[in-house]
């Protein structure tokens, strides 16, 4: 269901079209017209972009780096350029900036932007849309692709329907009409098991989740039965949050081997603890409650697909246990203590191919209760002391004694403002 309030409310969804590999593209003639992967090429390797050329044979953003080699053998394989894809970013940005303020970034290459007053001042919503895909061109010589609609769930659709270099436009009369036919993972919420559920209950599209009566539903999936319904009538209130806080920092890796020496577990927990709490530290966050992330290294489960053992994606079995604390804190030292305890209580017997370490439960440095009886904060004092040496001389100039762990993705090494 949709409010007549929401009428003359337009949000556009812009997503660069495989915007790491067009990079490469557009500064490398010679991987014009190739499939081109932006990623790791090794066996844990992981895919973080694909060019069309690629995505014809089926590889795709996430994908295991062998399962892509062998889905397209004759892929170029480019290291990633996080600096260089950050600077296109912020002229991608820049731009969006020259149509409205109100823009809610999702990642590097994609943002939500509130154009419901602006689409005035360029003609209606139709006529910013076709400008902003122009002034995207001119700036980075990269296409952009655009969804126009009265909310952000139909919009982002619009725009992954698009794709690519295409502009898709669904006013309010047209949003069901649209969601209907598309079969019902594309609902943002679905997922694999989810989906699972509704299909054996012969709900395989969102039009036939919008028709089902929700008391039917509600007995069984619960109590978000209705709020599912309502989005697959196209209802989402979600605003756009230009000033967005954070939930939560995180840092994780995959090993190029599967591990089981505590020795290198401690210090791949000791790396993480010391990066999320620089991220903290950076942005003035402390965390409360510290999660462990732990994926087995051996294969979950029997297999059900008729594919061939080579040709399925293999699915590893991930864990998580966390631990809420008294005080909030931005302490490495701390985030390491609990999450190493949190490991020694998992007591995992079996080697793990990924670890990572998290904090949520944020509170802003303003936001923090004073103690009455004060530490002195030495920790605090330290990480401090830490960065500003990290920042004048690069994170190679001091750290705990603890190895970088193996692999770090692309986007993480942005949000460390590496």
């Amino acid at each position: 269901m949709t409010r007549a309030a929401d009428k003359d409310r337009w949000i556009l969804h812009a997503d660069m079209d495989a915007f790491y590999a067009s990079i490469e593209q557009r500064d490398d003639v010679s991987l014009r017209g190739r499939p081109v992967i932006v990623g790791g090429s090794s066996s844990r390797g992981v895919v973080a972009a694909a060019s069309y050329e690629a995505r014809v044979y089926g590889v795709r953003s996430a994908m295991p780096s062998f399962r892509a080699r062998q889905l397209c053998p004759q892929a170029v394989f480019v290291a990633p350029d996080m600096q260089r894809y950050a600077r296109v970013a912020g002229v991608v940005q820049a731009v969006f900036e020259e149509f409205t303020p109100e823009i809610e970034p999702l990642a590097l290459d994609e943002a939500f932007l509130e154009v419901s007053d602006s689409a005035l001042l360029f003609g209606g919503p139709l006529a910013l849309a076709r400008r902003l895909k122009a002034r995207v061109r001119e700036a980075t010589a990269l296409a952009v692709s655009v969804g126009v609609a009265p909310n952000k769930l139909v919009a982002k659709i619009a725009c992954t329907l698009g794709k690519p270099d295409g502009l898709l436009l669904v006013p309010e009369d047209s949003v069901r009409w649209l969601l209907g036919p598309l079969p019902i993972r594309r609902l943002w919420g679905v997922g694999p098991v989810l989906a699972q559920t509704l299909e054996r209950h012969g709900i395989r599209s969102i039009g036939e989740l919008s028709a089902y009566d929700v008391a039917a539903l509600t007995r069984i999936l619960g109590p978000r039965a209705r709020e599912l319904v309502e989005r697959a009538r196209g209802y989402d209130p979600r605003p756009v949050e230009s000033n967005r806080a954070p939930k939560s920092y995180g840092e994780e890796n995959t090993f190029e081997r599967d591990i089981d020496e505590r020795i290198v577990v401690t210090a791949t927990l000791t790396a993480h603890a010391d990066a999320v709490a620089r991220r903290l530290r950076r942005d003035g966050y402390r965390g409360r409650t510290v999660t462990l992330k732990i994926k087995l290294g051996q294969r979950h489960g029997a297999r059900t697909s008729r594919l061939p053992e080579s040709a399925e994606e293999p699915v590893y079995p991930a864990l998580t246990r966390q631990r809420t604390l008294a005080a909030a804190t931005d302490d490495g030292a701390i985030i390491r203590d609990v999450a190493v305890a949190l490991w020694d209580e998992a007591a995992i017997s079996k080697p793990v191919r990924l670890l990572g370490v998290s904090m949520s439960g944020l509170l802003a440095h303003e936001d923090k209760q004073l103690d009455l009886f004060p530490e002195l904060g030495a920790g605090g004092r330290l990480g401090r002391a830490l960065d500003r040496i990290t920042e004048r001389f690069g994170k190679h100039a001091i750290f705990r004694a603890s190895p970088e762990p193996t692999k770090v993705s692309p986007s993480l090494r942005k949000k460390r403002g590496e």
